[in-house]
């Protein structure tokens, strides 16, 4: 316990005096929200083949998308509630510890528990947009009972504004999130194992250019003997609320 509060002291210590510190979660962060990550033995992949979030499948067969698009990201992730950490991260940024977040998330929770600056890198759940006019829908607005749901103004299928499967990262968000990277003094990673690319490249970018790499994790990670300096165990919830308590002393 006293390792683990003397590293929790180091690491406020850092983000006391830097100038510009980042935030980078993942889906561990959500998972105490009662979101489940995707991959891993009880991942969403593990019940759900991946393929109805292919954007070639998509445009084939909405019909057949849709309906399991509503149940996952809708029905189920549209309950979820931001947790502690969520809570941690928007009062650092709002006392001044925190510049930015970049999440990999796509469900809101920063943004609802206060986050003001999010890098949304695989998009968000909130809202639909039509693939022919680009016309965009809050999805609260949208008709979900009657799938899949279709543009008011041209008809088309709408698709939710986050990246499937074969489509690229948004060209702005992608040079954004990389830049904050590179202007950070400390980079804080939050239950993010490193698996997914190109987002798994971002701490790597940070570490490149001299930053101080503090990660919260349950387990050890892709980063976590390669990149980082300061190595937080635990859950995010637990971790983040002393990390912040430290902050404030």
């Amino acid at each position: 316990m006293n390792s683990l509060v003397n590293k929790i002291n180091a690491a406020a210590e850092q983000i006391q005096n830097s100038s510009r510190t980042v935030a980078f979660t993942g889906a561990g962060i959500s998972v105490e929200s009662g979101i489940p990550p995707f991959r891993g033995e009880n991942g969403l992949w593990s019940k759900y083949d991946p393929g109805f979030l292919n954007i070639h499948y998509f445009h084939q067969y909405p019909e057949k998308s849709w309906p399991l698009i509503k149940e996952i990201f809708y029905d189920f992730f549209g309950q979820a509630k931001p947790n502690a950490a969520h809570y941690a991260i928007a009062e650092m940024e709002q006392k001044g510890f925190l510049h930015s977040v970049i999440t990999q998330n796509i469900d809101n929770l920063h943004q609802i528990a206060g986050s003001k600056k999010v890098y949304e890198f695989h998009g968000n759940s909130r809202n639909l947009i039509c693939q022919h006019c680009s016309a965009y829908y809050p999805v609260k607005d949208a008709d979900l009972i009657n799938l899949p749901p279709r543009c008011e103004k041209c008809g088309s299928v709408l698709k939710p504004d986050f990246v499937f499967f074969g489509e690229p990262i948004a060209a702005v968000t992608n040079a954004n999130s990389f830049k904050e990277a590179e202007d950070a003094d400390v980079f804080i990673l939050i239950g993010t194992t490193g698996e997914i690319m190109p987002a798994s490249l971002i701490p790597y970018e940070a570490k490149k250019n001299g930053k101080k790499i503090i990660e919260v994790n349950i387990s050890p990670s892709n980063y976590t003997n390669s990149t980082t300096d300061i190595f937080l165990q635990g859950k995010a919830t637990v971790i983040m609320r002393q990390l912040l308590s430290a902050l404030d002393n």
